[in-house]
């Protein structure tokens, strides 16, 4: 196993994932979001290819950039506009606007 991946295998607070990768971070952000973080990093991380392939060096810095892009998502935006969690996703299916309902109604005629 990639000794990388073991220690990062040991971590498992987003505070503790953003020290081990050297990433300075608003603990406020953090505080609020960090479950979003980690599932939005996990989630570039089954997106990137050629991981397997790159040494030690090369596969700490691309998990570092994907992490602070992931940390950097949050910092910039919110949770609810994110949408990562599935709970946010379903929000914004089952969500409707007056105007909405309104246009599903008969047209009356004048």
């Amino acid at each position: 196993m990639n000794p990388l991946i073991q220690r990062l295998s040991q971590l498992s607070a987003a505070e503790e994932f953003l020290e081990f990768f050297c990433i300075p971070f608003d603990e406020a952000v953090v505080h609020v979001n960090r479950l979003h973080i980690l599932k939005r990093f996990y989630q570039y991380l089954r997106l990137e290819k050629g991981l397997g392939e790159l040494d030690e060096g090369a596969f700490y810095q691309r998990y570092r950039s994907l992490l602070l892009k992931a940390y950097e998502d949050f910092v910039h935006s919110s949770a609810a506009q994110e949408k990562v969690m599935k709970v946010f996703q379903d929000a914004e299916a089952k969500s409707f606007s007056v105007d909405k309902l309104r246009d599903t109604l008969p047209q009356r005629a004048a």
